[in-house]
């Protein structure tokens, strides 16, 4: 549950690697608040006042203009650990960061959603050490 949130911890943090368990609990927890703001907005709207030709009222509208003022703030306010997140999970698997730019190319996330499945290089690369301590000197083999 601890890695969920580590994005935010590490809001603009570019550099390092991500674990793949890190981004997808991330993209997991995005996915949820999505679903339960959609909810709420669902719920707003269906509550709403109308008047007999079926119309929303004036009060209702401003209040589901005001929600989707938050859904857009909530976006933006995400934007960058997502991206921050994506850099370090590409960082990870020994890419560049850059790579993250395929999205605006057709066919691009398609890309980005295989690297982001692979699994990452086995101890350090040049981005960083292995967030799961693989490739690193043991106690034991130090002293054998």
């Amino acid at each position: 549950m601890e890695l969920m949130f580590q994005p935010l911890r590490k809001y603009a943090d570019f550099q390092g690697r991500a674990r793949r368990s890190e981004y997808w609990l991330f993209v997991l927890f995005e996915f949820l608040l999505m679903i339960a703001f959609l909810v709420v907005f669902t719920v707003v709207a269906a509550a709403a006042p109308r008047d007999q030709s079926g119309q929303v009222s004036g009060m209702a509208t401003g209040i589901g203009g005001g929600l989707a003022i938050v859904g857009l703030l909530l976006f933006l306010a995400l934007l960058v650990p997502r991206l921050a997140v994506l850099v370090r999970r590409l960082h990870d698997s020994g890419n560049s960061g850059w790579l993250a730019l395929l999205v605006i190319v057709p066919f691009g996330a398609i890309v980005l959603l295989v690297f982001t499945l692979l699994d990452g290089t086995a101890g350090p690369n040049t981005y960083g050490p292995d967030p799961k301590g693989r490739g690193q000197p043991r106690v034991a083999d130090t002293f054998s």
